[in-house]
């Protein structure tokens, strides 16, 4: 029996100043590929082709433009900066197709013309400080990389920060893949914050995580045990590279981390290695752009066409089997409910994580049912955030 070939666009930057991050969440979209070409139960089979602007936001919405007029993609599986989620977003809703977003973002955005299987601040930066505060002390030090992610992830950090009785030591933006952050250590050494967010991307991350270290190394005040990196887009990717005392101590929360031990997550590298001959780390990246291929198959299927209007219905409507288990998305926004777990990273660059019974956080990306309801929480009774746009 003939298969139907359904294009699909990868659109992500495998090359350019998060390369890394690009490269890896294809080799995951392309592993999801190989494992539904392979299963001839499907009566299709995806006709992939990799899209790279290289990192410039502009390339984005060209190149789904392409895709979608020229290829009769209907669903782009990719971004990774909110800023070229933004420049993709007039093009699907134009066209009535659908990106398939899977990285971690700041949240205040819905459409119809999106799936959102990345984490949002309810999801990821909530449970991070609900941790970190009580344990580290309230005076953090905010860097970011110069666009909406680290700008809003700031800003709610700030929030969160102020609600809490604390204080933001400072604020500080670098461009985006920008490696110039001498000048960030050395404010850091001169307020001794009690701990540092970092909201970068990239290589402007991989930079700044080498040189913290270096300061750590030069002086014990700045342990990992007092004064702590923490994240909430830092994975096992960013830590290639390094020193092993560079890679360990840092503080994440994620909703995907290689040593998560769950009977999904072990049949899912399983199969992984049996395919690629090794026992590489699994990244979020992978796993996500994996899981966004894996869960629109399972809705082609379902649908038995791959026309947006019915696949939108079908991923609303029922659960889907991936690596961190069941998963289902919320019709009135398309985000996915997920488990946030946290993480302290090790000098291997792996992450022990230290709770695997969180509960399922159903995504409340306008933030107006929070703060993290259900939780012991640090910021005092009534506390809300102030949701100030």
């Amino acid at each position: 029996m003939t298969r139907k070939p359904v294009p699909l666009s990868l659109l992500y930057s495998t090359t350019g100043t998060y390369a890394t991050l690009g490269r890896d969440a294809v080799d995951g979209a392309l592993a999801a590929i190989a494992e539904l070409n392979g299963d001839s139960s499907y009566f299709f089979q995806f006709d992939p082709r990799v899209d790279d602007p290289a990192g410039s936001a502009e390339r984005y919405a060209e190149l789904a433009e392409v895709a979608i007029r020229q290829r009769g993609c209907r669903h782009i599986v990719g971004a990774i900066t909110s800023w070229s989620r933004k420049e993709v977003l007039p093009v699907v809703e134009r066209h009535g197709t659908l990106l398939w977003y899977a990285f971690p973002h700041e949240g205040y955005e819905t459409s119809d013309s999106v799936i959102y299987l990345g984490a949002c601040p309810n999801q990821h930066l909530l449970p991070l400080f609900d941790y970190v505060l009580p344990r580290y002390g309230r005076r953090p030090f905010i860097v970011g990389s110069n666009y909406i992610w680290g700008w809003e992830i700031g800003r709610i950090a700030r929030e969160l920060t102020e609600a809490a009785g604390g204080e933001v030591l400072a604020e500080r933006f670098v461009p985006l893949g920008s490696e110039e952050v001498d000048h960030l250590i050395a404010e850091i050494r001169l307020k001794r914050p009690d701990f540092i967010l970092s909201n970068l991307v990239g290589r402007s991350a991989h930079a700044f995580i080498r040189a913290y270290a270096e300061l750590r190394e030069e002086n014990v005040d700045f342990s990992a045990e007092r004064r702590p990196l923490v994240a909430c887009n830092l994975s096992e990717i960013d830590l290639t590279d390094l020193s092993s005392q560079a890679k360990a101590g840092h503080i994440v929360t994620n909703i995907y981390l290689d040593r998560l031990d769950t009977q999904e997550n072990r049949h899912f590298k399983t199969r992984l290695a049996a395919r690629r001959g090794d026992g590489r780390p699994v990244t979020g990246p992978f796993a996500f752009a994996y899981m966004a291929v894996s869960v629109l198959a399972q809705a082609i299927a379902d649908a038995g066409t791959d026309d947006p209007d019915l696949i939108r219905k079908v991923v609303t409507q029922r659960r889907f089997d991936t690596p961190i288990g069941p998963i289902s998305f919320d019709p009135r926004t398309h985000y996915a409910g997920l488990r946030p777990y946290i993480g302290r990273s090790d000098s291997e660059g792996g992450f022990e994580i230290f709770d695997t019974e969180t509960p399922v956080v159903e995504a409340d990306p306008y933030l107006v049912r929070s703060i993290f309801p259900g939780r012991p929480s640090v910021y005092g009774p009534g506390a809300g955030l102030k949701v100030v746009k």
